[in-house]
């Protein structure tokens, strides 16, 4: 009745709500060509809106989100990535949040889906271990040239390498932060520079808290932003390396070259004087950190 009777209506919450996965089937058989949002919290529900979005009910779907609660164990949801590209093309987000997730293998001799070409948006974090790789990735973003923002927090499976070949070239937003949630896993120690030498003349925002890159590889990724093309300064404005290895002088490098950074997280930075392993927020803060770098003996 609502899809019917609302003949404008083109984006649906149905985050946390009890809906009924047939009536949500229904109203996208009705509403679907003109559909351009959709939300949903991940249950057993789920899988046949899923379907119908595979069906190619919502060609025009710009906006597809699945979440579910943070301490909420679920049943893996297998999803395939080909079908889903062929049954959304014209995806600009695409958000599986803190979702326990498998893709679907594509199968032997199967040729590369069409790929996402208008997707803007990628955030497959996660507060527990999950199986995102290199290679779901690269799956999902072969054919994204135009993505801005990548958040991958809690992907521990991802390395720099994995990331490197990615077609966008004018990233603004690169999230990799790894929180508590690798512990079991070998973190790649080398590779950063692969990221920075990339994208340093457009991104604005970078988070590698928990990595483990060592500290010579972190000097170079970040002396990336030393030099920009054309002299201009660097966009970067929010910089998150919390408990990495990041050095004294490695810092105080990325913050002059850095005028307009507005955030810098270096907490529990092993490599940092006790006193500096904070959060720093705001451009008089920064410059503070920065201050107290130079004048600190340990940063020579």
């Amino acid at each position: 009745m609502l899809a019917k009777a609302c003949c404008q209506l083109h984006s649906l919450d149905l985050q946390h709500s009890m809906v009924e996965s047939t009536a949500v089937v229904s109203f996208l058989e009705e509403a679907g060509p003109r559909m351009r949002k959709l939300w949903l919290t991940y249950s057993s529900q789920t899988t046949a809106i899923l379907g119908a979005l595979l069906g190619s009910c919502c060609p025009q779907l710009q906006v597809l989100e699945v979440s579910t609660d943070l301490n909420r164990n679920t049943i893996p949801l297998q999803l395939p990535v080909e079908a889903l590209q062929k049954g959304c093309p014209q995806l600009q987000v695409l958000r599986l949040l803190n979702l326990m997730w498998l893709p679907k293998p594509p199968g032997r001799g199967t040729a590369p889906g069409p790929g996402f070409p208008s997707l803007e948006e990628l955030c497959l974090a996660s507060s527990s271990c999950n199986f995102v790789s290199n290679e779901v990735v690269g799956r999902l973003l072969h054919g994204s040239p135009n993505l801005r923002l990548l958040d991958l927090r809690g992907c521990a499976r991802i390395t720099p390498a994995g990331l490197q070949d990615l077609p966008c070239r004018e990233l603004e937003q690169l999230h990799l932060g790894l929180y508590g949630t690798s512990d079991r896993l070998t973190l790649a120690k080398e590779g950063s520079p692969l990221l920075t030498r990339k994208w340093c003349h457009t991104l604005r925002e970078l988070d590698l808290s928990g990595q483990g890159f060592s500290e010579k590889d972190l000097e170079q990724a970040l002396a990336a932003f030393l030099s920009t093309p054309g002299g201009s300064h660097p966009a970067l404005c929010s910089l998150n390396l919390r408990g990495t290895r990041v050095t004294p002088s490695t810092v105080s490098s990325v913050i002059s070259s850095c005028p307009g950074l507005l955030y810098l997280n270096l907490e529990s930075c092993r490599c940092l004087p006790r006193g500096l392993k904070r959060a720093y927020r705001g451009l008089e803060e920064v410059q503070w950190c920065l201050e107290q770098l130079l004048t600190s003996p340990s940063s020579s």
